[in-house]
């Protein structure tokens, strides 16, 4: 079992952090921290593999001693991580201490928080960071540890157990979260943000088969024609530029939005720009040129939500909503 070895806190100091939390609780809405991996949106903990168990306390697997000071949060190899609140970051924290893949980590204290998060790269080891800002992505576990459930080590400071932290709070939506439960239309000429149906290199509905059957499509395709103006489908911070196919072909591009309670990449247009604000229903650039890669297939935008959910609800009756 992968453990990190801390000086832990003193009995009177964790006494003193239990103080300072009751005196001072966290805000009502961040009593539980925020998706800390994308495609994991309730912040599953990892379960048992040859390697060991993901909860806190769990004894420590083959060649370690004492019981786990953290929990496992199951994180892809290569995924985005957020910060579960707001707060400073320090670091880097080394893991292992011998440098291998997956030897980083950070430390982020605030909003009566204090917690380390191991086994990521951050984007930075300084400096303020926001509740589900992107911190940094997931390093390449599978390397270290084949077969593994990849996942991100998170621990308390004073080793106290995250476990209810991480549960997501059931909130009830805001009136303007469910004014704006659905986007707006996605591309010019298409005021309904139709679906692509099936041609000759696949079909367009989310979850459809893909690699002869072995994957399934993981967004949902906006009809859109080559050339037309995109707009954002809500309001939110832009980020990228994202790359689909990596080989820099005609429509190799995209961005990804996040604000109003979603996060969506945008994939196979130009943006006119790849950060700052932008407001729904604003310009957000056009769509690429598809029929040169893909003659005869019905053109559209690949729209992917952060987490792999499937966006289809939110799509539905774009003009009107």
């Amino acid at each position: 079992k992968i453990t990190v070895e801390f000086t832990p806190f003193s009995s009177s100091a964790h006494q003193v952090f239990a103080k300072q939390l009751d005196a001072h609780p966290p805000q009502q809405q961040h009593r539980h921290w925020a998706q800390i991996c994308s495609g994991n949106p309730t912040n599953e903990i990892r379960g048992c593999d040859r390697y060991g168990c993901g909860q806190f306390g769990a004894e420590s697997g083959k060649g370690h001693h004492g019981k786990h000071r953290g929990v496992d949060v199951i994180c892809r190899d290569g995924a985005t991580v957020y910060a579960p609140f707001s707060g400073q970051l320090s670091g880097p924290i080394r893991f292992f201490h011998n440098g291998n893949a997956i030897d980083d980590g950070v430390q982020i204290r605030g909003d009566g928080f204090c917690v380390k998060l191991i086994c990521i790269h951050p984007l930075r080891y300084q400096g303020q960071i926001q509740r589900g800002q992107q911190l940094g992505r997931m390093l390449p576990m599978q390397k270290v540890f084949p077969g593994i459930i990849s996942h991100i080590h998170v621990e308390n400071c004073d080793h106290s157990d995250p476990t209810q932290l991480l549960k997501p709070a059931v909130l009830p939506p805001s009136p303007s979260q469910q004014q704006n439960s659905r986007w707006a239309t996605v591309c010019s000429g298409n005021p309904t943000n139709e679906i692509r149906g099936c041609d000759r290199y696949g079909c367009g509905y989310y979850g459809a088969p893909r690699n002869s059957g072995k994957g399934k499509h993981s967004g949902v395709d906006v009809i859109c024609r080559d050339g037309a103006t995109v707009y954002a489908p809500f309001s939110g911070e832009l980020s990228g530029p994202i790359k689909f196919f990596h080989n820099g072909n005609a429509i190799d591009d995209g961005v990804q939005i996040r604000g109003d309670g979603f996060c969506v990449k945008l994939l196979c247009i130009h943006p006119i720009r790849y950060n700052g604000r932008i407001t729904k229903g604003q310009v957000l650039g056009r769509m690429l040129p598809m029929q040169r890669v893909f003659p005869g297939i019905t053109s559209h935008i690949h729209v992917e939500n952060c987490d792999r959910s499937d966006p289809t609800h939110n799509l539905e009756r774009g003009k009107w909503h």
